[in-house]
């Protein structure tokens, strides 16, 4: 992960960075070499400017009446002198391009590479490179007499090592300040990366102890950002998982019981009937054992049918405009006898009437039963099962209430989760209650629960009444 992140980063940001420092490098350069070798140009051209002034300013009295002689001594002076004040290397050629004299910077007695001066372009500046491999700017120009005529093709040649070393120590300048530069966002950012990379290689690290099933583990938060929170993230997630994991435990467990409680009790009267010669009376006892304990087992599983289809998203209902007050008074009726037979008693005022929902009747139903057999569960003899309905604007409410042990205030938040049983001395998957709260909410309605422990618990079951939209959908 890390040296993804890192090479993600090398690719798609330093390299581009690197590269256009690269470039402002060679503009840059490419500005200050301009610069220098623009004052070499500007330098020379002022010369052979000067050169015109020089010569037109000449008074010949002062070398007398001989014109050949003032500018032979004219011409030899002038090279001579430009060449020690402006540093420049000085040659002089005649109309034919032969060198008549020269000097070098600083040097009067040593010639001038006298091979390029015939091939100078008068007024053009070129940069060549001299016999000795001294590199220069060479620039030509053309001097007249007062008559128009040609006098003499000055050549200038100026070392451009002065020039390039500055282009030098600039282009060092430069890079250092590209490297200083450099350094300064890749040092900040690979540290910046770091405590992002060595979180996520812990993370990365815890993620899998826990797919390999170690559920105690935990990341430990370094930063309060969004790293910190998907470390809380993945320690809430272990936390849910082993909890997940516990109730899953618990309710194999339970589940087990349950189902070896009625296969117990139906091998047994089956092998009594089976071996003896029971009377009647025991024949009809085993046989009435035997038909509950099937129906309890047929319960189980459709509970857990009925979980399955919830959890993979199969579950379909079957709305249709239903009355309410009928299916919870079948509810009621179904376990009315059970009621009277474990001295429990009801007390439920059915209403005249309550408008119509849009519902599947049977799982409507199986909420009602679920609910008023988890009442009937965890209310001792001699306890109330009361049940009143009511509508409160455009819902209608069921409320079931008992005065059982009550639920535990720590266990109350919990009670609707998948496989989780607050009374484990109680009968029961631990699935019933969240198999009816999903029912609800696909009614578009809500199941709460409200409880006291020894005082009861009441159950509210909400759902909306029909209105003019579900009878559209119901006639389409």
């Amino acid at each position: 992960m890390g040296k993804g992140i890192v090479k993600r980063w090398v690719i798609n940001y330093l390299s581009i960075t690197v590269f256009f420092l690269v470039l402002l490098i060679f503009a840059a350069a490419f500005g200050v070499r301009t610069y220098y070798y623009d004052s070499v140009r500007n330098h020379l051209h002022s010369l052979g400017e000067r050169a015109y002034i020089s010569y037109r300013q000449f008074t010949p009295d002062e070398y007398g009446r001989d014109k050949q002689r003032r500018d032979e001594l004219w011409l030899r002076s002038y090279v001579e002198d430009v060449s020690k004040k402006e540093s420049v290397d000085v040659a002089a050629a005649d109309e034919n391009g032969t060198v008549v004299c020269s000097a070098r910077a600083g040097e009067s007695d040593a010639p001038t590479d006298h091979s390029l001066v015939g091939t100078a372009d008068v007024g053009a500046f070129r940069i060549d490179s001299l016999s000795s491999g001294e590199k220069v700017m060479r620039y030509s120009v053309v001097i007249r007499d007062e008559n128009g005529a040609f006098f003499a093709q000055l050549c200038y040649f100026e070392p451009l090592d002065r020039a390039d070393g500055k282009v030098m120590i600039a282009i060092i300048v430069l890079v250092a300040a590209a490297v200083l530069l450099l350094a300064s966002f890749v040092v900040p950012n690979l540290l910046f990366m770091r405590t992002i990379v060595k979180p996520v290689r812990e993370l990365r690290a815890t993620a899998h102890r826990i797919a390999q099933g170690d559920l105690e583990t935990r990341v430990d938060k370094m930063y309060d950002d969004e790293i910190g929170e998907l470390a809380d993230s993945i320690n809430h997630m272990a936390e849910e998982i082993k909890a997940s994991d516990s109730m899953k435990n618990d309710f194999i467990s339970s589940v087990s019981h349950e189902l070896r409680t009625p296969l117990t009790a139906i091998k047994g009267w089956a092998e009594t009937m089976y071996v003896g010669e029971p009377d009647s009376a025991t024949m009809s006892k085993g046989l009435g054992i035997i038909i509950n304990e099937s129906e309890r087992l047929t319960g189980m599983v459709e509970e857990l049918l009925d979980f399955s289809r919830i959890q993979s998203g199969r579950m379909i209902l079957a709305m249709d405009k239903t009355d309410l007050l009928a299916e919870l008074g079948e509810a009621v009726y179904m376990l009315r006898e059970r009621a009277s037979k474990e001295k429990k008693h009801f007390v439920y005022d059915e209403p005249e009437s309550m408008p119509p929902v849009l519902a599947d009747k049977n799982r409507l139903r199986q909420v009602f039963i679920n609910i008023i057999d988890n009442a009937l569960k965890y209310t001792p003899v001699g306890g109330v099962i009361g049940i009143d309905v009511r509508q409160e604007d455009d819902v209608i409410k069921v409320v079931i209430s008992d005065t059982g042990c009550g639920i535990n205030e720590k266990d109350l938040p919990r009670i609707k989760e998948k496989f989780y049983k607050a009374n484990k001395t109680v009968r029961g998957s631990g699935i019933g209650l969240a198999v009816a709260d999903e029912i609800m909410t696909l009614h578009k309605g809500s199941l709460t629960i409200e409880s006291k422990e020894d005082v009861g618990t009441t159950v509210t079951i909400t759902i909306p009444v029909l209105d003019s939209d579900d009878e559209e959908i119901l006639k389409s």
